[in-house]
């Protein structure tokens, strides 16, 4: 006899509810100080209710994040992503390849950011969102940093924008050219190495964990972001 379809979505829904009760918390403080229309508008984004789980908040259960005040330097970190399967072998490549890394202004690179969003009409899975299809200049952020990572020919072949918003930063921006090269691996290792360093936040986010398709989740994993539930305060 076939089980009815909405117990077997009760049953996936408790499943989920039990994994997600067993991941680590992270407690992430939104500081307003540090661009107060920006860090106000996160924290309502990041607090509302999940669009399709209504009882959670909608960033709050299954997200990708790197505990940066537990590695004591860049070198500890790069240790946990050497070996073949994480993302110190394709950093490695990107480098052998001759890409080099910056920070950049994005609205000094306008016309390659706009070649790289359109370079490819699909992303994980999606047609890309029409807003990166528009060129237009970008509002000043003090609260974000752009790195870019160009390659041997100078071309910037990939980049991030990194929004600080209290105690995490967190993936604002990301996209490059899909050649395999590894250049997306060796810029985001990069800003999490930077972030070890400078010591002014606590943790890297980088959107969902657990709801990230396959291929993304994995490129994720390599880098050692890990799923975790985060509890958010504004101060």
């Amino acid at each position: 006899m076939q089980t009815p379809a909405t117990v077997v979505k009760l049953i996936e829904h408790a499943s989920l509810a039990v994994e997600l009760a067993g991941l680590p918390l992270a407690q992430l403080c939104f500081e307003r100080h540090l661009n107060p229309p920006a860090i106000l508008a996160a924290y309502a984004n990041f607090t509302r209710p999940h669009p399709r789980y209504k009882v959670f908040r909608n960033k709050a259960m299954g997200i990708a994040l790197i505990d940066i005040a537990g590695f004591g330097n860049a070198a500890s970190y790069l240790d946990t992503v050497r070996q073949r399967g994480h993302a110190g072998p394709q950093s490695r490549k990107a480098l052998a390849r001759g890409y080099r890394l910056r920070r950049i202004d994005r609205n000094a690179h306008l016309d390659e950011i706009h070649a790289i969003h359109t370079s490819c009409d699909q992303r994980q899975g999606r047609p890309i969102d029409g807003a990166y299809l528009r060129m237009l200049p970008y509002p000043e952020q003090p609260h974000c940093a752009c790195y870019g990572a160009f390659d041997a020919g100078g071309r910037l072949a990939a980049y991030c924008n990194v929004a600080r918003f209290g105690n995490f930063s967190a993936t604002d921006q990301l996209m490059g050219y899909k050649n395999g090269d590894g250049a997306m691996y060796l810029l985001l290792a990069h800003i999490i190495c930077e972030l070890i360093e400078e010591r002014r936040v606590a943790w890297f986010m980088y959107d969902s964990y657990l709801g990230a398709l396959p291929g993304l989740r994995d490129f994720k994993r390599r880098l050692g972001f890990r799923p975790y539930r985060a509890r958010y305060s504004l101060v």
